[in-house]
């Protein structure tokens, strides 16, 4: 396991942290088939899993830790980073490839300095990339948070982010 797929609980996670941890105890018995569910539950809360968290996760169910990483690592819905306030998906199924999505991603590499599965040092943007919305009509396509976007260009997802931000930024 790679050290560096999980960060290290912060101060302000500890009280949290620790309400969770009592949560989870008078919900569940910590029997091992009830693990998926406290991940999931603590995922929830958290936001992701910090390695603190699978450790006792691991105690909690009597699995060992290489047990309860192992499945964590395993399933795509777990994460081990925070994620930002916003999620940015961007398409890059064929559609969306072939009108410009490449380009897309990489403005906002360019501009934000966020690469795909990167979250912006302000937890305002979590970038990642789908493999196909579906809405292949709508090429290119970029979900911010639950609303779609569909014929976007570099330069028009960019002001939408930046649009986001000087919200964020007057609240």
């Amino acid at each position: 396991m790679e050290a560096s797929r999980f960060k290290s609980l912060t101060k302000e996670d500890s009280f949290e942290i620790r309400q969770l941890l009592m949560q989870i105890q008078e919900e569940y018995q910590g029997r091992p088939d009830e693990l998926i569910p406290v991940l999931q539950k603590a995922q929830k809360k958290l936001g992701y899993l910090p390695e603190n968290v699978l450790l006792e996760i691991a105690r909690f169910t009597k699995l060992s830790a290489a047990t309860v990483f192992g499945v964590a690592t395993f399933y795509e819905q777990f994460r081990f980073h925070p994620i930002g306030k916003h999620t940015i998906r961007v398409c890059r199924g064929t559609a969306c490839h072939v009108r410009g999505s490449d380009k897309i991603l990489d403005e906002i590499d360019s501009r934000l300095h966020l690469a795909p599965g990167d979250t912006s040092n302000d937890r305002l943007f979590t970038l990642e990339t789908v493999a196909c919305f579906g809405s292949c009509a709508l090429a290119p396509v970029v979900v911010v948070d639950d609303t779609v976007k569909g014929r976007m260009n570099p330069s028009e997802t960019v002001k939408t982010l930046q649009n986001i931000k000087k919200e964020s930024d007057k609240s």
